[in-house]
């Protein structure tokens, strides 16, 4: 089992996942990244590097097998950073077909599902000391129906999925297994939308991995301020 902890990004795009990445592996990780556009191997950063498609949960546990095979422990760190929409045709919100709408579930639901499996299945081969921490890229999609339908199926997922992070962290907390919806946000409470900050999301994603603050699932935040319920 390797002596420094293990942190594993699912869906490592440019902004969020990068970011986060470079957070982890400068605090002593050993960081593995996945994603459809992976190189195999190890990336020009020097994490382990693993092609996955979130659009097939049954490719989810090879990942994780990836991980432990490679640095000889499960991750304790997860990440779930992938997500993935069909915009519908115009102001037609049922033109969506029914397999595109099938495909974005399992991306962002039906696979957080198969990756928190395994998260778990990870964890009980770890020590009581590790910190043991899942945290799902949320947005505030959960929380109401907005005007754009340009999200929709998007929206679908996160909600999905905020039921499922928030009866995880119920079920599980009890023991030290902390799941995490995490939900940047502007100042006022708002939405940020398509603005996401990349720097923001690893900062607070490293708190919550630290175990120091006693935040709640429904992990709202703002940038340099951490958690702010809203």
């Amino acid at each position: 089992m390797s002596s420094k902890p293990v942190a594993l990004i699912l869906g490592s795009g440019p902004r969020v996942g990068a970011a986060v990445a470079k957070q982890f592996a400068n605090t002593g990780y050993l960081v593995a990244i996945a994603s459809r556009k992976a190189t195999e191997g190890k990336s020009a950063e020097g994490y382990l590097s693993v092609k996955a498609d979130f659009s097939n949960p049954l490719s989810i546990p090879a990942v994780f097998n990836a991980v432990k095979a490679e640095f000889h422990s499960a991750p304790s760190i997860i990440i779930y950073n992938a997500a993935g929409f069909t915009p519908p045709a115009g102001d037609d919100l049922f033109s969506i077909p029914v397999e595109s709408l099938a495909a974005n579930l399992n991306t962002n639901t039906v696979s957080v599902y198969a990756a928190a499996q395994e998260a778990v299945k990870g964890w009980e081969t770890l020590t009581k000391d590790v910190k043991k921490v899942f945290i799902y890229t949320g947005n505030k999609q959960n929380t109401g129906i907005g005007p754009i339908l340009l999200t929709v199926t998007l929206g679908i997922g996160k909600s999905a999925s905020a039921y499922l992070i928030g009866a995880a962290d119920t079920q599980y907390s009890k023991i030290g297994y902390r799941f995490f919806y995490a939900d940047e946000r502007n100042a006022d409470g708002s939405q940020k939308g398509m603005q996401l900050d990349g720097d923001a999301h690893a900062e607070f994603f490293a708190q919550l991995a630290s175990g120091e603050e006693e935040v709640p699932w429904h992990a709202t935040f703002v940038k340099g301020k951490g958690y702010v319920k809203f």
